[in-house]
């Protein structure tokens, strides 16, 4: 009797730590940058904010557009893509869920006047 109340103090600690760990509060933004032709973009910057304007962060794309901002508290960011030739696009009020990767693409234009 003693060793079953043991095990089940144990399974009940074990489904409270567990339960704890899947709503820790953090989420994750990830995305691709993509040039006007629809090809990905090495070496773009890419930021992200608070939808409130608050706690910037910046990180660079990889050589397959790729970008990755890790444990973000639940809530909206605005996200901006910039790279050298071409204008930099803003998306606004991405939601960041819970123990979630939220996708976003993020398509640079040309800028005015540039030929290419």
């Amino acid at each position: 009797m003693r060793q079953l109340a043991l095990f089940l103090l144990l399974l009940a600690t074990v489904a409270f730590i567990a339960s704890g760990q899947s709503d820790t509060g953090m989420g994750t933004l990830a995305g691709t940058v993509l040039d006007p032709h629809g090809k990905p973009v090495d070496g773009a910057s890419v930021t992200m904010q608070s939808a409130t304007g608050g706690n910037p962060h910046a990180t660079k794309s990889n050589a397959q557009g790729r970008f990755f901002f890790p444990e973000l508290i639940h809530g909206y960011y605005d996200v901006r893509a910039s790279s050298r030739g071409m204008a930099s696009e803003w998306v606004h009020n991405v939601e960041v869920n819970t123990g979630k990767q939220t996708e976003v693409t993020l398509h640079l234009r040309a800028k005015q006047g540039n030929s290419k």
